[in-house]
């Protein structure tokens, strides 16, 4: 069941567990080195990072940890990340980010994202999945800023609960927003709720059979018409590979303008993980000449 997140007012009353926080600034380093350097201006627990790791391509790696092993009822998370004009960031989990059941007289589960993409830099943002425990309630809110020149990869998976121990959309609520804009415009509006009890997510006009469903935003602002029609044919054959019915379907859409968008339905989280790597190989060696490197995780 889909409705507006703003549609539904959270009773002031119900206690908040904690209150964490990181707010992340990347600026790029002077001449010779220019490599792109990081500032932590606030970190509150349980979320925090350790440090940005320096890739070979010039970007930087920082794992996003949250020392409480998952999400809590009542918990209240705030990520904010601000990437200087040229530089280039790689932002990933430590592992699966689990949604606990939801604690009776605590308010839903938030956590709370904002992304501000400076001229000419560029972010990938690159988690591993929403796991939505039995009895969850999670409410996520995303918004990510572009400016001229500025570059987006980010994808997001959602699990359908524990399925080793049987939990197959168990949770009560996932709330999902997500805002991107460019250069002051919208580019993307998403809004959804899922209430598995209330409105099953395995009929055939929702996910059916599959099990998992993932979403891969592919953004560069300025980019010739020429180069997201010829990057739109690639995918779009990609996804069309891809597709085993049963198994994952694919699909690809464009935005209004700056980019593009993978979907996927899936029986397992690794199909889809394994395909948006294709994906995203393809797109940033259209879109930057240069070769997608997969995460390296620190545990």
């Amino acid at each position: 069941m889909m409705t507006l997140l703003t549609d539904v007012t959270v009773p002031t009353a119900l206690q908040q567990r904690t209150s964490g926080r990181l707010h992340l600034h990347f600026s790029q380093a002077d001449a010779p080195s220019l490599r792109t350097k990081l500032v932590v201006t606030d970190q509150q627990p349980p979320l925090r990072v350790i440090r940005a790791f320096p890739m070979k391509d010039g970007s930087v790696l920082t794992h996003l940890h949250n020392i409480s092993g998952g999400i809590l009822g009542g918990d209240q998370l705030t990520l904010c990340a601000c990437l200087g004009e040229s530089t280039q960031v790689q932002l990933t989990s430590t592992g699966a980010t689990r949604v606990y059941r939801h604690r009776e007289n605590y308010q839903d589960a938030f956590q709370q994202t904002h992304f501000v993409i400076g001229k000419g830099a560029l972010l990938e943002y690159l988690p591993d999945p929403l796991i939505p425990f039995a009895g969850a309630r999670f409410q996520q809110q995303t918004r990510i800023e572009l400016a001229t020149g500025a570059g987006l990869f980010y994808w997001e998976v959602i699990a359908p609960g524990r399925e080793a121990h049987d939990e197959i959309f168990a949770y009560d609520e996932v709330g999902l927003t997500l805002d991107i804009v460019a250069e002051n415009s919208p580019i993307v509006i998403e809004r959804m709720r899922l209430r598995p009890a209330q409105q099953s997510l395995t009929s055939l006009a929702r996910m059916g059979d599959y099990r998992y469903f993932g979403t891969f935003y592919i953004c560069k602002v300025g980019c010739a018409p020429a180069v997201w029609s010829a990057l739109e044919q690639t995918l779009f054959t990609l996804a069309q590979q891809r597709t085993v019915p049963g198994e994952i379907l694919w699909g690809v859409s464009t935005m209004p303008a700056h980019g593009m968008t993978v979907r996927a339905l899936s029986m397992t989280n690794r199909a889809i993980s394994d395909g948006f790597y294709l994906f995203w190989k393809d797109a940033k060696e259209k879109l930057y000449g240069k070769t997608a490197i997969l995460p390296r995780k620190v545990y």
